[in-house]
């Protein structure tokens, strides 16, 4: 799929993705474009070897580099990235394993226009090493969550989730390849809400218009 320039002008939802990796969420989200009604205008990381911006090239969307290493603090790396973000008007932003926290600067600016996905059924294993904790814990069901981001890291309001069964058998490596697979379901599910304004952060979570949130899909 080809970004073209008059996307903006058609009013579909713009999107801006952050990666620092290999961007396979990231291709889940181009390829759910065009039938999503969303635009995804720029792709940023802050790593150059960041396989993603390869993907964004080849399906002609814009890509941007800032490294985090060229700034002395957090909060003037963040603010060099919304310099960045704010020059394609994103009606929304989408960290798709984007490896850095956020300073509460950068989350204020993107209140309710700022989405996130978690390897893990949150509130469940916030934070790292995510599937090793699961089996550590020997958790019936593993999964993925998408959550507006807040101040609290990964505790922003979820939005929804996927889960698998947790087999005897598994290990981190083989449950981190089957939730990656329920991730590129759940993303573009909930930037298309987004874009067909069903989707907002409120005072009292994440509100969908049709669907009681958090919404949950149990594959078995």
């Amino acid at each position: 799929m080809t970004i073209s320039s008059d996307q903006r002008a058609s009013g579909r939802c713009s999107v801006v993705v952050l990666i620092s990796g290999s961007g396979s969420n990231l291709q889940s989200l181009i390829d759910s474009a065009d039938e999503g009604g969303y635009s995804i205008c720029a792709v940023v990381s802050n790593k150059a070897d960041a396989f993603g911006l390869t993907r964004a090239q080849k399906a002609g969307i814009p890509t941007a580099l800032l490294s985090h290493l060229a700034f002395a603090t957090r909060e003037d790396f963040d603010l060099a990235l919304m310099d960045i973000i704010d020059q394609y008007e994103p009606d929304l932003v989408v960290l798709a394993g984007f490896m850095r926290i956020l300073s509460a600067a950068f989350v204020t600016h993107y209140a309710g226009r700022l989405l996130n996905i978690h390897p893990s059924l949150l509130p469940e294993f916030a934070g790292v090493n995510t599937h090793q904790r699961a089996l550590d814990a020997k958790v019936a069901r593993h999964g993925a969550s998408v959550h507006f981001v807040t101040e609290e890291l990964d505790g922003g309001p979820v939005i929804a989730r996927h889960s698998i069964p947790v087999a005897e058998t598994d290990t981190p490596e083989s449950l981190a390849a089957r939730v990656l697979q329920q991730e590129h379901a759940l993303y573009p599910k909930v930037v298309t809400w987004f874009a067909a304004g069903e989707l907002r952060m409120t005072d009292n979570g994440a509100h969908h218009m049709r669907i009681k949130l958090p919404d949950t899909q149990d594959f078995d």
